[in-house]
């Protein structure tokens, strides 16, 4: 499982529709999923966050890059809509900050130290307050062998969001997960699900699809002390109104395109 033999970004892209997940179509399928959304990027692409607090989204640090052009996305141009469903959203809301993990380098060659830190918090710029909408609690990581769940929107799925109910941890590889989750272009952000105590607490974010010893897997992004340190830096600069980029070498998008 160590050898992983390609990696694809998950931006929006054409993609078969994958098997083994169910489509919640309906506000009733739904229900407890309405703090999963999709993050409207630009217009030109989306990409899934869901809420760990009213006015804070947990994401994909790639998502908040132009894939064409590796600038960050402008925060004016990004839109949260919270339980997206067939043309319409539980809430609607613009944001106001969005920081991914200081380490994360989006040109980065090595991929699978990219998809380590992928890691972002966007806060909006107002919180959402509305009893049908409840933040996700966050949880420890997953050990391997784990079962767990993700809520995701995709290329084929992009006007509901879709659960795939049972899936596992592989491998760990650091602060990498590899699982079994299936997961296509557009599911990037998507938060994975431990349900313990019939509870779902996020436990890490998709960040790509890649193939291991010929099999289809899914990457995540542990939390732990990554998410510790986002929050850390939303309180330590409550006046920072943009992602900054830093230093970055002309190397074009993180993700080799499919």
């Amino acid at each position: 499982m160590r050898a992983l033999l390609s990696l694809l970004a998950l931006c929006l892209a054409p993609a078969a529709y994958a098997d083994g997940l169910f489509s919640m179509h309906s506000h009733e399928d739904g229900r407890k999923w309405e703090a999963v959304g999709r993050l409207e990027l630009a217009g030109k692409a989306f990409c899934t966050g869901a809420l760990i607090a009213p006015d804070l989204v947990l994401t994909a640090a790639h998502c908040l890059y132009d894939v064409d052009t590796g600038e960050p996305v402008p925060v004016d141009e990004i839109q949260f809509l919270a339980g997206w469903r067939n043309g319409r959203a539980a809430a609607y809301r613009r944001v106001r900050r969005a920081i991914a993990h200081p380490d994360y380098d989006f040109t980065a060659t090595d991929a699978t130290a990219r998809v380590r830190r992928d890691l972002a918090l966007i806060e909006l710029q107002l919180p959402i307050r509305n009893s049908a909408i409840t933040a996700f609690e966050t949880g420890p990581h997953p050990n391997r062998g784990a079962a767990l769940s993700v809520v995701s929107y995709a290329h084929n799925r992009s006007e509901a969001p879709s659960l795939q109910g049972l899936c596992q941890v592989l491998d760990r590889q650091g602060t990498m997960l590899v699982l079994s989750c299936q997961v296509d272009f557009g599911s990037s952000g998507s938060p994975v699900f431990s349900m313990d105590d019939g509870t779902p607490r996020i436990v890490s974010v998709i960040s790509a699809k890649a193939e291991a010893e010929g099999r289809e897997v899914s990457l995540g992004t542990e939390l732990g002390d990554a998410l510790t340190l986002l929050r850390e830096e939303l309180s330590a600069d409550p006046v920072r109104m943009s992602l900054i980029a830093g230093d970055r070498r002309d190397t074009g998008a993180k993700f080799v395109k499919p």
